[in-house]
């Protein structure tokens, strides 16, 4: 499969007019939505064992069915129509003296819908049906055993000035000089009744001679097309932090053997209608803009760090490095809890009495939305923003590009932030670099509250 960089996923491809084997269409998510202990397929309603990245529409939630889906105001992935999600878990490095820190991941992912039909049958592919759940892989997996399961799951050590390698089902064992990128490939085999299972395997089952390929099982004789998922971290910048005879990488479920890889789908895209489904008979795709993808993020709820350097993994998982099965681990007093959400931008609401609006772009074509007094503020915070508008008059402030403060009394309708792209406004601010003051050509916007604040237009987690 080859490697699209972010500028070359902006070529969108819908190939239904060649041969159904070689058609497939992918759809290219630039950032995660948010990162933390949330599956609402495995551990609905509840902090998950461990840290995963999730990808996809802001309808995603620690519960979530369909219908919450098509609430999504916003999307990690570039698809306007797809508001489905995927997510796998997150990656981190495991430093000499024990201690664990997040690795950056390069983009979000791509996702791969292929075109694969079973050459025993008429050749019809039919798309997941809504609310459809599935996930491929073992976290507890922690050797090679041969299955085609496990030959679903693979790594690329990625070297763009060299030949490439052969992909391995675990972790490479040496420096990848651009990154790693993790595979995984899932069932494309359904029963053609449930829409989830148990072990939210069950329903689903790989073709009977390859992974990617072949004919169903008769007890799954469904064919749905087939999704694959790249994901890329910068390994990197870690490469001259390598130490001992091991790699130094493990997965948030304390696995540092790669075997555990696994991913998880649930779908909401709804573009076909054929009403058999047919894949081949669905609409084309379109894009939104990439400030969108980028900025669309939602806030953790889960109070443990998951970024920065760390004692532990989150959650409750030592490190195991097989080859046995891992075990699932608790006790460990790690948070299990929903709490409220963690914001990224700085709550004024009781000390002001100033609400944030949202993250909106700026400074388009040469034009301002804040036309009143504006200035630079070396110390700035959004609340040394929002005290100098009160100073000037003003009952809206802006702050963007970590020390620019601008202030006014109203926002054009068109310039409204409509799906709150926080993401765009993360730029440490010059007063304080844990506080965040917009972004270049994004502005995060305060008001002051008329009657109650409220805070409520930013998307969050739900629960």
């Amino acid at each position: 499969m080859p490697f699209f960089t972010k500028q070359a996923s902006l070529t969108w491809m819908f190939l239904c007019s060649v041969h159904p084997s070689l058609a497939f269409f992918k759809v290219p998510c630039s950032s995660p939505l948010v990162i933390e202990q949330v599956d609402p397929i495995v551990s609905p309603g509840v902090a998950s064992n461990h840290v995963h990245t999730v990808l996809g529409g802001s309808g995603f939630g620690f519960t979530m069915d369909y219908n919450m889906t098509q609430t999504s105001q916003c999307s990690s992935c570039s698809a306007i129509q797809d508001k489905s999600n995927y997510w796998v878990a997150a990656l981190y490095y495991q430093a000499q003296n024990g201690s664990f820190t997040q690795v950056p991941q390069n983009g979000g992912a791509l996702i791969y819908y292929e075109q694969r039909p079973d050459p025993t049958t008429n050749g019809t592919i039919v798309a997941p049906p809504a609310g459809f759940r599935m996930i491929a892989g073992n976290p507890l997996d922690r050797s090679d055993k041969g299955t085609i399961e496990t030959n679903a799951r693979s790594f690329a050590c990625l070297n763009y000035n060299a030949p490439g390698t052969p992909q391995t089902p675990n972790f490479p064992t040496t420096n990848c000089p651009d990154g790693l990128r993790a595979q995984v490939y899932f069932p494309s085999c359904w029963d053609g009744v449930n829409l989830d299972s148990s072990d939210h395997k069950s329903h689903v089952a790989y073709p009977t001679q390859e992974y990617d390929n072949g004919p169903c099982p008769a007890t799954h004789p469904v064919r749905i097309i087939s999704i694959f998922i790249e994901v890329n971290w910068h390994t990197e910048q870690f490469g001259d932090m390598w130490y001992g005879d091991q790699q130094p990488f493990v997965f948030s479920f304390g696995d540092p053997t790669g075997y555990g890889l696994h991913g998880d789908f649930a779908n909401a895209i709804n573009t076909c209608d054929d009403g058999g489904g047919d894949i081949t008979k669905c609409e084309p795709i379109t894009l939104q803009p990439d400030y969108v993808t980028d900025g669309c993020i939602l806030e953790r709820s889960i109070d443990e760090q998951v970024d920065g350097w760390l004692d532990a993994l989150p959650g409750c998982n030592p490190v195991q490095p097989g080859p046995n099965d891992a075990q699932f681990m608790s006790g460990c007093g790690a948070p299990t809890e929903i709490g409220q959400p963690l914001h990224y931008y700085t709550d004024l609401t009781s000390s002001h009495q100033w609400e944030w609006i949202g993250c909106t772009q700026d400074n388009v074509g040469g034009v301002r939305i804040l036309t009143g007094s504006s200035g630079d503020i070396s110390d700035m915070t959004p609340a040394a923003c929002v005290e100098q508008c009160i100073a000037d008059g003003y009952t809206i402030a802006g702050v963007e590009d970590e020390n620019q403060c601008f202030c006014g009394n109203s926002i054009p309708t068109k310039d409204m932030p409509t799906v709150t792209p926080m993401g765009n406004c993360l730029m440490p601010c010059a007063g304080d670099p844990l506080q965040n003051c917009g972004g270049y050509g994004f502005i995060g916007l305060y008001q002051k509250c008329d009657g109650s604040c409220s805070n409520l237009q930013y998307p969050v987690v739900p629960h």
